[in-house]
């Protein structure tokens, strides 16, 4: 079992070898693997599905199904040495699937996305105050490509295959975000 200091440490490591590892230990039904693979990605899984989302609870959901469904297909990953995005790639496809169930998009509130940012121990203030803003004035596509590149450390090369876009498209919606911000906080509006 893993104490708070040594979660706190795993949360701040998405390092991709040991998370293939962790796939592998369950896959093997190592015990701890999941619980580790769990502390290492929950919150790169939690805020990719709620900026897709855009509901707490349906995010809530979709983590719990995808560590469910990783418990019990881990067998099926296949190692490309980029875990974090077939992770990301499943928690889309699982946001996905509940936006056709439910047809819906729902506004997020704005004390949701401040616990979630808050609570992010991997960012620095900066990164935190730029999220916050992104989360408010970006477009869900852009604010989809923001949180991948901020908070998860994702190349734009890998964004755009995972959001399933061209490269040039990706590139092109991140820098008229940051041009939003700089405008933002430049004091023009």
């Amino acid at each position: 079992m893993l104490d708070m200091t040594s979660m706190e440490k795993l949360r701040a490591d998405c390092n991709p070898d040991a998370v293939e590892q962790c796939l592998f230990g369950i896959e093997r039904q190592e015990p701890g693997a999941l619980e580790e693979f769990y502390y290492r990605t929950s919150a790169s899984v939690y805020g990719f599905a709620l900026s897709v989302l855009k509901n707490t609870q349906d995010a809530e959901d979709i983590m719990h199904d995808f560590y469910v469904l990783v418990w019990s297909a881990a067998g099926k990953y296949r190692s490309d040495g980029k875990p974090m995005a077939w992770v990301l790639t499943v928690t889309r496809n699982l946001c996905l699937q509940k936006l056709r169930e439910y047809r819906k998009k729902s506004d997020i509130p704005q004390e949701d996305w401040e616990s979630y940012i808050s609570g992010n121990g991997n960012m620095s203030a900066e990164d935190k105050m730029i999220l916050s803003e992104c989360l408010i004035r970006l477009s869900d596509e852009e604010r989809q490509i923001v949180m991948l590149h901020t908070v998860s450390g994702f190349k734009h090369r890998e964004i755009a295959r995972l959001l399933e876009l061209p490269l040039s498209t990706v590139l092109s919606k991140y820098n008229r975000a940051l041009k939003k911000l700089r405008k933002i906080y430049g004091g023009e509006q």
